[in-house]
């Protein structure tokens, strides 16, 4: 009988330990794009952040502008001032 509390014991402690590291491990990463021109140099990125904004530089990783995309699907562009510089509307992608 104390042998297998025991062992009850040491798999709730396991569980206690690893779900945490599981949830840690499960953190959002950013996507990144690299833009390219012919001779293959960068010449820009995009990286996407864990809301969905995307945040634009240039190839001295200078912010050139942002996206951002709502629940109604619009879509905002604006420049690296903040400054609104167009809107789109529609469905999101899938």
């Amino acid at each position: 009988m104390i042998r297998m509390l025991d062992e009850i014991f040491n798999a709730m402690l396991m569980l206690i330990v690893v779900i945490p590291v599981m949830f840690l491990s499960m953190e959002a990463h950013a996507q990144q794009s690299t833009f390219r021109d012919s001779q293959g140099r960068t010449v820009g990125t995009a990286s996407t952040d864990s809301q969905g904004n995307v945040t634009f530089r240039d190839s001295g990783g200078r912010t050139t502008g942002t996206a951002s995309t709502d629940n109604g699907g619009q879509t905002t562009f604006r420049d690296a001032g903040g400054r609104t510089t167009g809107t789109v509307s529609g469905g999101r992608r899938r």
